[in-house]
């Protein structure tokens, strides 16, 4: 976890500079990647929060997902736009999958598909990640405020972020 809380702090610096907001639809990490983010310097400012979207309604009725598998690219691509129009913020990253230990619908434990949206693009990936539920979920988080970190600097360079 260290790696994803060292993100998260370069990240406050750069939105601090920038004035880049960020906002996270999470299922499988149950609320975990909000913490991560709001743990770091200056949250208050930057971070404008999360929707913790466990069960697949959720999804679908506050986030906008279709009526799709919820560990898919598309649900994933929607979680993102979803909480980024509803927080209003320049940036937004979704994670969903499978913990594990049990495969859920017809996705093996470990799978997970992010998804990060700005006003320009939504980009979405799937990462297949090994161990325990535990493990999975501390990969999964630093992924995400990874891709987070990664989309602020593109956008910064770009002047986009103000």
């Amino acid at each position: 976890m260290a790696h994803a809380e060292e993100c998260a702090h370069e990240l406050a610096q750069l939105a601090r500079r920038t004035g880049i907001t960020v906002a996270v639809a999470e299922s499988l990490t149950s609320g975990r990647l909000a913490a991560t983010l709001g743990a770091a310097p200056n949250s208050a400012d930057w971070f404008r929060g999360g929707v913790v979207a466990y069960s697949a309604e959720v999804k679908r009725t506050v986030l906008g997902a279709p009526d799709v598998p919820v560990v898919s690219r598309t649900a994933a691509e929607a979680m993102a736009e979803g909480v980024r129009s509803l927080l209003k913020s320049v940036a937004a990253v979704a994670v969903t999958g499978v913990g594990g230990p049990d495969p859920q619908d017809g996705e093996p434990a470990g799978s997970v598909w992010f998804a990060v949206a700005t006003d320009d693009d939504v980009h979405a990936w799937h990462r297949q990640f090994d161990g325990e539920p535990e493990d999975v979920l501390e990969q999964t988080i630093a992924c995400a405020v990874e891709r987070l970190l990664t989309t602020a600097r593109d956008l910064s360079a770009d002047d986009h972020s103000v």
